[in-house]
This record gives structure tokens, C-alpha cells and sequence, in this order.
């Protein structure tokens, strides 16, 4: 597939910088594979949608406050230096890979200080210890456990874009009010391993759960570790020469259950919150069993048109951005040429894109 058929026309003012309030007030946009027709509605209006034959399936990874705000004292010949970082997965306890801005100035052994949404430093430390690629493998040093560390010093790890828009348009957001938005409701605090959220499930209140369970949706519980990579543009001519990221996933019995289940007699229709919830659910190989117990695995499987999905039935997903392999993976969905008229569509009628944007409903 050639990148450039993964462009469209875009308004940046249409980037949006919070999220709806509340979140089920965000816009839905149906789109409806066999007639090509799309309609307009609220993600409140998922229960018209979803009912008894529908099993939900949720990627309910944590966020991890991995933007640091780091400044190098001035110790010798090694002058003074403010930056930021990025960790990116833990390589072991205490140790992380991370990316670090201006790292050409950076040095094996070099000591940042970590400071917090407020700006003054926390009493935590990060410490260079070689070079990874084009990063470092960092260790965390702190009184408290690294968990505890990086809640205290570490920020949230808003997409680039975000924090540029606000920059843009002088918009100021307490990182204590990202830290609830930029996290789903249904979040499992143990599996706190992502640097980025599922934001097609940023849109769901307890409240909307609830009500999708008394209309008899089930819903199911994956696990996959969205990296960094999830956000990485396509720069090369063609997507196959595109490097995919790796990223880390379980999927627990329960929601193996739920899959063997929805293929029984009456069938149940697999809808999938996100693009990492579908990449988790189609990396399962051919032959998995649920009886084999809770599947673990690393994927680099990479959704583009061509694509035959087998555990996915219908899509709840974000506006995303142009050369992206999340929209290769929609486009893989709905065809292309629908994909492109649902966008022009959004475009036209003023929809919010991207990660605190709205939303749309692939039947």
C-alpha cells in the first residue's frame, strides 16, 4: 500500500485539546459498512447500538506518568541542561528505555534531576546508563519504590500534538486533571505498562457501562502495552516497508471465554474499543484454545487493507492522524474509499480528531 493513500485534508484548529465533559458527550459517527451510510449521534447513544448480542472488548491497560521534566546541574566542565523524557518500557526493576530530548548533549553517567507538574524538583533522580539505540536505558533513582517515584515525579504522557495545540492557543491544563482524562474508567492499576492510552475508550462513563450492561452487552477485558511507536508516522514510500513497533499483550481467559462464546449458536457480535483492543484480539493465532489459559505474547502485526479480521466484528474508534498505521488498520475495516468519504465527512461537519477527540462507530 502507498503511504500517500493514508493522506486526507485536514484542519489543524480540528485537533482537540481536552476532552468532551462529560466524556459520553463526545460526537459518534456511525458508519455503516454495507450501505455506506453515515449518521450522526453522541457516544451517550452507544445503548441504540449495542445490546444483547454484543460482547465489548476493552484494552484496559493504565497509563504510566512516563514524561519527565528533567534538568542536569551544572557539575564541572558539564554544563547545565533542561530537556524532557520519554520512558518508554520498563527493562528491569528500576530500569527503563527511554528517549531523551537533546540527547547529543547527554553522557553515560549523567545525573537529571526529576521535577514535577509544578516545576521544582521532587527529591527523585534519573541516571544515564548507555546508550539504546536512539535512546538510553535510564534507572530511577528514589527513597520510594519506582512506582511510587514516577506518581510523584512523572508526567502525563500526552501525545506531542496536544501539548503543542495548547502551547498554540495558550491553553493550560493541571497535569492532575490529564492524569483522570487521559485514563479510562475500566483502567487496571496493576497493568499501569502504557505510555500512551486506548483513547477510543476514554469516552465511556460508568454510568454508559452501566446502562450497556442492563441491555445485556457483555464486556471483556484484554491487555495490551501501547508504546510510543503507536503514534510514529509512516515515513517510509510504501506501509510494508514501515518498521511495526512491538508491543506486549494478554488476553486472560475470561475474554478468550467471551470469544469461543460470540462464534456459538446464536452468534454474538465482537465489538472492539480501539485499535490496540483489535490488534490484541487478532494477533491470537489460528489455533489458540481458551482452555490453554491466559495468552501472553508480543505483536507486531501490522492491519492494512487486505487484512482478514477473524475476532472482530465491529470498531469504536478515534479520529487519527494521516500516514498512521491506526488508520491503515480502520481503512482495512471499511475499505478505503468509505474510510476517506467518513473523514472528509468528520472534516466537513467539524468533528474533534485525535486522541481527546470524538469518536465513530464501524459496523
Amino acid at each position: 500500500m502507498r503511504t500517500e493513500e493514508l493522506d486526507y485534508d485536514f484542519d489543524p484548529a480540528l485537533i482537540a485539546m481536552t476532552p468532551a465533559a462529560p466524556r459520553d458527550a463526545a460526537r459518534l459517527m456511525l458508519v455503516d459498512r454495507k450501505t455506506g451510510r453515515l449518521t450522526h449521534h453522541l457516544v451517550r447513544d452507544l445503548p441504540q447500538f449495542l445490546g444483547a448480542n454484543d460482547t465489548l472488548f476493552v484494552n484496559a491497560t493504565s497509563v504510566q506518568r512516563a514524561r519527565l521534566s528533567l534538568v542536569r546541574h551544572a557539575e564541572g566542565s558539564t554544563p547545565r541542561l533542561e530537556t524532557e523524557g520519554l520512558l518508554l518500557k520498563p527493562v528491569m526493576q528500576k530500569y527503563w528505555q527511554a528517549l531523551i530530548r537533546q540527547s547529543k548533549r547527554c553522557n553515560v553517567l549523567d545525573k537529571f534531576a526529576l521535577r514535577g507538574s509544578d516545576g521544582e524538583e521532587t527529591g527523585d533522580f534519573m541516571l544515564l546508563h548507555a546508550r539504546c539505540g536512539e535512546g538510553w536505558i535510564v534507572q530511577i533513582q528514589s527513597e520510594l519504590d519506582p512506582q511510587a517515584a514516577l506518581d510523584r515525579s512523572g508526567l502525563t504522557p500526552l501525545p506531542p500534538y496536544i501539548l503543542k495545540a495548547r502551547k498554540n492557543h495558550a491553553i493550560s491544563v493541571m497535569d492532575a486533571d490529564d492524569r483522570t482524562q487521559y485514563e479510562t474508567v475500566y483502567a487496571d492499576a496493576t497493568q499501569r505498562n502504557s505510555v500512551a492510552a486506548p483513547t477510543a475508550g476514554l469516552h465511556f462513563t460508568p454510568e454508559l457501562l452501566d446502562t450497556l450492561a442492563r441491555n445485556g452487552v457483555q464486556r471483556a477485558e484484554v491487555h495490551l502495552d501501547v508504546g510510543a511507536g503507536t503514534f510514529k508516522p509512516i515515513d517510509k514510500p510504501t506501509l510494508e516497508e514501515h518498521p511495526m513497533h512491538a508491543e506486549h499483550l494478554e488476553i486472560p481467559v475470561g475474554a478468550l471465554e467471551a470469544l469461543e462464546t460470540a462464534t456459538a449458536t446464536p452468534p454474538r457480535r465482537r465489538v472492539a474499543v480501539g485499535t490496540t483492543t483489535v490488534r490484541a484480539l487478532e494477533s491470537l493465532p489460528p489455533d489458540w484454545k481458551a482452555r490453554d489459559g491466559t495468552h501472553r505474547a508480543e505483536t507486531q502485526l501490522l492491519i492494512q487493507p487486505g487484512f482478514t479480521f477473524r475476532n472482530t466484528d465491529a470498531i469504536l474508534t478515534n479520529f487519527h492522524l494521516p500516514r498512521s498505521t491506526l488508520l491503515a488498520l480502520v481503512g482495512a475495516f471499511t475499505g478505503m474509499e468509505l474510510l476517506k468519504h467518513a473523514y472528509a465527512t468528520a472534516v466537513q461537519e467539524r468533528y474533534r480528531f485525535y486522541s481527546y477527540g470524538d469518536a465513530m462507530l464501524c459496523v
